[in-house]
């Protein structure tokens, strides 16, 4: 029999004390408990930013990251130090993410020169070279466009650091475009995704005037490259929108087929 079954039911609704009965030792107990609980809550806070102290940091520095938590701003290590926040941008392209570096020139990237004994000839025109992965795949999507009676011929392959100073500042006076101007549309020398050998420019040969213009778009061999080329490792270099802030060339085509060139274009 439970020790309750003698109460009437309506007192074991009411609680064993009210707050009018309590006893005043219980009351005491209960304020005791929660003066020494706040009292170790205050101790532990202070030693918490002491020992934050000893390793150079200062109170403010230690809550200034839980504050960029609120705002909506995060606080870099370096950035912290000095004293500044840097905003949060959700909304940057994931590209810039993937592949960032630390050395860059009017919006492009450094690129080393392909090494010459990996750069083979294109069978359609043997003075367009690639690196030996992206030649073998350009040419298996030439051929499979083919049978669907698209004519994908190259225009431009490989090129070295010296060919690219001719066409970048032969072409900038000629035009009297300023760097910037010139660098929306022909990267700097050092500084373009031909040294790599895995960039090629790509034409209609069915509509000859569309050749490295943006009117290549309208035309079935691009249409068909932006179905197709992600099956031979080949992806447009710059898109419309494109984070670096090139125009867009829907004839600039770049293989990411293997590790090699994979890293080239996306490690830090």
């Amino acid at each position: 029999m439970s020790p309750f079954d003698d109460i009437p039911q309506a007192a074991r609704d009411v609680p064993l004390y009210s707050a009018e009965a309590e006893p005043s030792w219980l009351r005491r107990t209960r304020m005791l408990r929660r003066f020494v609980g706040l009292a170790l809550l205050a101790l532990a806070a202070g030693g918490l930013v002491a020992w934050y102290q000893t390793g150079g940091f200062s109170a403010a520095e230690f809550a200034r990251p839980f504050e960029g938590m609120i705002s909506g701003t995060e606080v870099s290590p370096g950035v912290a130090a000095s004293g500044g926040e840097a905003p949060l941008n959700p909304s940057r392209d994931v590209a810039t993410r993937l592949a960032p570096s630390s050395r860059t020139l009017l919006n492009h990237r450094a690129f080393s020169e392909a090494p010459v004994d990996d750069l083979v000839p294109l069978s359609n025109n043997v003075s367009i070279r690639l690196r030996t992965a992206a030649a073998a795949q350009y040419e298996a999507m030439t051929q499979a466009a083919a049978r669907q009676g698209i004519r994908l011929v190259p225009l431009s392959g490989f090129r070295s650091q010296a060919e690219q100073e001719q066409i970048f500042f032969n072409l900038k006076a000629q035009r009297g475009q300023d760097a910037q101007t010139r660098a929306e549309v022909s990267a700097p020398p050092g500084y373009s995704e031909h040294h790599t050998g895995y960039a090629i420019d790509i034409g209609d040969g069915n509509q000859l005037g569309t050749h490295l213009d943006t009117t290549f778009v309208d035309t079935r061999a691009y249409q068909w490259l932006e179905t197709n080329a992600v099956r031979y490792g080949y992806e447009i270099s710059f898109p419309p929108d494109n984070f670096q802030g090139v125009a867009f060339e829907p004839w600039h085509w770049r293989f990411v087929g293997d590790r090699t060139s994979l890293e080239i274009f996306y490690s830090n």
